[in-house]
């Protein structure tokens, strides 16, 4: 078993916490949070030790789970890889892109695995879908939420679309051309509401939306390829995938439907809709670290992974701020 401990114990942090408990693989050791009152109902609501200092949590266990606020990300993971610890980190990753540098030397030089949080390559409905995401040329995504104070001191682009830039860049096997962008702060000091095209080399467009002032919720995501199209609505974990298939007349299925192009044949339409397994995206994005950690394979989201994703928020906010 891997010795485990969990910085930070807020609201995400106490779901990292449960789903630790409920691996068997890792032996969860303890939590450090600065919030005496935090501490407390940690400890009461889960039984388990509070550690005083960061450095005291870090010597005493294998992998350090960094679920803080984005501020002290570099100083937890430094000092954890410092001192040869595996880390897994919460997106975004780091606060600036000189501290994702940074932090990449320091993975290097420690030679341990490091994750990012980026937890909708775990969805179900990703999963279940991602195999027939083989050359997108349009995406488009959305992304909205209620109003929650929480989150408000950053961007809505590191808050909620970087989501969606790792899903585009993990399916989009090209370089970025072009980014244009657009964004307001409508009730907090930041930007509430943003909209990003992303324009890659191979001629794929990205066209991503979100915002956390929206009346209703969303996490709906559209990729357009040659002869497909694959819908994932992250929410609600169900995907939809659409082919545009050549058929013979002999062969044609009277329950799809059937397109005649004349000289150039007849096309079927076929719906899947493929079965996406009830389970904890969380849970599974830490037992997929457990994975890279004992067969010493790359993580599924890697630290080179978070660093572009963060570079091309940045890249976003930069052009909204232009």
């Amino acid at each position: 078993m891997l010795k485990i401990g969990v910085l930070g114990a807020g609201h995400l942090g106490k779901i990292h916490i449960r789903c630790i408990k409920e691996i068997d693989k890792f032996d969860l050791i303890g939590f450090y949070d600065p919030d005496l009152s935090i501490v407390r109902q940690t400890e009461k609501e889960l039984g388990i030790k509070r550690f005083i200092s960061i450095s005291d949590l870090i010597d005493s266990v294998d992998v350090v789970d960094i679920v803080t606020p984005t501020v002290s990300h570099f100083e937890c993971a430094s000092e954890a890889l410092k001192k040869s610890k595996h880390i897994f980190i919460e997106k975004p990753m780091v606060n600036t892109l000189q501290e994702a540098k940074d932090l990449i030397k320091l993975a290097n030089e420690a030679n341990t695995k490091v994750q990012v949080g980026h937890v909708e390559r775990f969805n179900p409905a990703f999963v279940a879908s991602k195999h027939s995401i083989s050359n997108p040329m349009f995406i488009e995504t959305h992304r909205l939420a209620q109003f929650n104070p929480r989150g408000t001191d950053v961007p809505v682009i590191l808050d909620l679309m970087i989501h969606d830039i790792d899903i585009v860049l993990s399916v989009v096997k090209s370089n970025i051309k072009k980014i244009n962008a657009s964004g307001v702060a409508l009730i907090s000091d930041t930007l509430d509401i943003a909209n990003a095209r992303i324009e890659f080399d191979n001629g794929c467009v990205a066209n991503l939306t979100s915002s956390r002032v929206s009346m209703k919720n969303m996490r709906k995501s559209r990729f357009f390829q040659p002869g497909a199209y694959i819908s994932v609505d992250f929410l609600e974990k169900k995907s939809e995938i659409i082919q545009i298939k050549n058929v013979e007349k002999k062969d044609i299925n009277p329950l799809s439907m059937t397109i005649d192009l004349g000289k150039k044949g007849l096309k079927q339409v076929v719906f899947e809709k493929p079965e996406s397994k009830p389970t904890n995206a969380i849970k599974t994005e830490l037992e997929s670290f457990y994975n890279a950690i004992i067969n010493d394979i790359s993580p599924v989201v890697s630290v080179i992974d978070g660093f572009k994703a963060l570079e091309v928020a940045y890249n976003i906010i930069d052009k909204i701020k232009i």
